[in-house]
């Protein structure tokens, strides 16, 4: 399996690629391309050409939770896939996999919308959707973890703003917020986009689901921006007992989280360009 950062809040020295607050992740397995997230707009597609890789033949496009800043660029990406229908270009019309709250409208105060900008019945119209709470696996060893457990008291216990829930407003604990895991004979790939949901949470999920204790790798978003001490602690506590080989934090982890996480485990530096191979 081979990972491509294609968005994060960085990018690396001597790479002249674009940043944004934002994360899109190529992953190529089993001949196989898979889009996560599309960041917040269409750098994104503009880091892929400077890269030399051709998004029209993605497979599968997974949606990590429903933010601006997660699907902010499926409306470029449904424009460079018009333009390709239009040129007569080969190109795939692929499967976009996302929870079923991924598309409901999310709204802080103000009424400033911070979800999707295409709704459910417009990406329909471009891809082939499907909408899964449970785990999906895309290939023998990487799978959509599906609607995540909430099984500790120290992360994913505060909403961001309101949603529709069953046709009502209710307070967005995001619900929709997933990941991706991908087993290797080593340990456990952790893949995530802003672990709204607790990234202990997320990890536990993955173990119970591909019946692996091991993890090596964890990369994507933490959540952890100007976290309680609660939850700072409980997530150092649960990374120190666990010790992956590495953690490639990014996204919404900010600065006093990533050095605190630095001391406990081995983490490493992310921005747009770095490729991983597992």
């Amino acid at each position: 399996m081979q990972l491509t950062v294609l968005m994060d809040n960085n990018t690396i020295i001597d790479r002249y690629l674009f940043a944004e607050p934002g994360l899109s992740f190529l992953i190529e397995d089993k001949g196989k391309k898979f889009l996560f997230d599309t960041g917040y707009s269409d750098l994104f597609i503009k880091n892929a050409t400077k890269m030399g890789i051709d998004l029209l033949d993605t497979d599968s496009i997974i949606i990590s939770h429903g933010h601006l800043d997660h699907t902010g660029g499926l409306e470029p990406l449904v424009k460079l896939y018009t333009e390709a229908k239009t040129e007569g270009l080969d190109h795939k019309k692929p499967e976009l996999l996302a929870h079923p709250l991924a598309f409901v409208s999310k709204w802080i105060t103000d009424f400033i919308d911070i979800g999707s900008l295409l709704d459910e019945s417009r990406i329909r119209g471009y891809f082939d959707l499907h909408l899964s709470s449970g785990p999906v696996f895309l290939t023998e060893n990487l799978v959509f973890l599906g609607e995540i457990k909430r099984i500790n008291n120290f992360e994913g216990q505060t909403p961001i703003g309101s949603t529709i829930i069953d046709r009502k407003e209710a307070a967005d604990y995001l619900r929709d917020d997933t990941a991706l895991a991908y087993r290797t004979a080593q340990g456990l790939i952790i893949i995530t986009g802003c672990s709204h949901a607790g990234i202990c949470n997320i990890i536990e999920q993955a173990k119970r689901v591909l019946k692996e204790d091991r993890v090596i790798d964890i990369i994507g978003g933490l959540h952890l921006l100007d976290p309680s001490a609660e939850q700072l602690d409980g997530t150092l506590d649960y990374l120190k007992r666990l010790q992956p080989a590495a953690v490639h934090a990014c996204h919404c982890t900010d600065l006093s989280s990533k050095i605190a996480i630095s001391k406990v485990v081995n983490l490493i530096e992310v921005g747009v360009g770095l490729r991983f191979a597992y």
